[in-house]
């Protein structure tokens, strides 16, 4: 039996035969494995849904209760699914996102959704599933993403607050898991005021402190504010959609920030209008996903959704087996 016998590529998305379901499907089908919340990886439709508990709280947040009809937890023992050996093991990358290793006649695969190594206040931390195949995503997979330390990025929204303290810091930050993790950052900071966050944040960080996030306090960034001036010098966040209309004409002379790895591209940060760019991702950049594959020593690499074509160059300088999956339907750290 081959590896593409127990897992292959389909227009569905990743699908294990012997098991008969499908990993993070970007179509419905029968029975899918979900590793995280995020829209571009788990959708609605699906007749039955295996994801951690928290994943399938958050997708019953985003999609209503309804998402499926059949919602089947995943803690961390391992189960059978129809045969095949399932555990679901943390990502660090949001909230409940996981890595799903798969186990069947004595091969082992680890299919990682979307991972980060740096420490991450919002979510547990990536643990390693040993794997005969590992599957990677490529998001940062060229040699010049190295992001800095968060705390340094925080160190600069610390004091452009000290130096404009007239103008309201409006920070983009994606609604699941991105914006959660700048808050609890921000904390850790030392910013022992009042948050201020658009409304479409609001379901999502209720959750997270639901869930033992602490996040302090939050409060909404509403019209009613009486004037202006009362979010001088205020930490508002917002879903970069936000930033890009009207409704921020409600706030004093404000510093856009965005909180993206890809804001290590000046052209990306001068394009969006970003005048604070913080250089936050909840995926691996180049060192950290190297160091994975060179850690794990897979005896095979597969690439998805991503720079597939520099991590499978640097595969074969380093004399290691890797090839690009080329899936369609995933994002570039994109939400809705």
């Amino acid at each position: 039996m081959r590896y593409d016998d127990m897992l292959h590529p389909t227009p569905q998305g990743l699908y294990c035969p012997p098991g008969d379901f499908y990993i993070d499907p970007v179509a419905p089908v029968p029975r899918a494995l979900v590793t995280h919340g995020h829209a571009d990886h788990a959708r609605s439709g699906h007749g039955a849904v295996m994801a951690t508990p928290q994943t399938l709280d958050i997708m019953a947040l985003r999609y209503g209760a309804g998402f499926t009809r059949d919602r089947q937890p995943a803690g961390g023992d391992r189960v059978e699914v129809n045969g095949v050996g399932v555990v679901f093991r943390p990502a660090g990358h949001v909230l409940g996102s996981a890595q799903i290793g798969l186990e069947y006649k004595g091969m082992r695969i680890t299919v990682s959704g979307d991972y980060c190594r740096h420490p991450n206040p919002a979510c547990a931390p990536w643990e390693p599933i040993p794997a005969d195949v590992f599957v990677t995503e490529a998001t940062f997979a060229l040699p010049v993403f190295r992001h800095p330390a968060p705390e340094e990025e925080m160190a600069k929204l610390m004091a452009s607050l000290a130096t404009f303290p007239d103008r309201a810091h409006l920070i983009g930050a994606y609604a699941l898991g991105k914006a959660q993790r700048v808050i609890a950052l921000i904390r850790a900071a030392g910013w022992d005021r009042p948050i201020y966050i658009h409304g479409a944040l609001q379901a999502l960080c209720d959750y997270h402190v639901d869930q033992g996030i602490d996040l302090g306090e939050l409060r909404p960034a509403t019209a009613e504010r009486s004037k202006k001036a009362d979010y001088a010098g205020e930490i508002v966040i917002a879903p970069p959609g936000a930033l890009n209309g009207p409704w921020v004409r409600r706030f004093p002379d404000p510093i856009l920030g965005f909180a993206s790895g890809w804001m290590q591209i000046r052209n990306r940060a001068k394009a969006r209008g970003v005048e604070l760019p913080l250089i936050i991702s909840d995926h691996v950049d180049w060192p950290d996903l190297t160091r994975t594959i060179q850690e794990l020593a897979p005896q095979e690499t597969w690439i998805t959704h991503g720079r597939e074509d520099a991590l499978m160059r640097w595969c074969e300088l380093t004399q290691r087996v890797g090839r690009p999956l080329r899936l369609v339907g995933y994002e570039d750290e994109v939400e809705e």
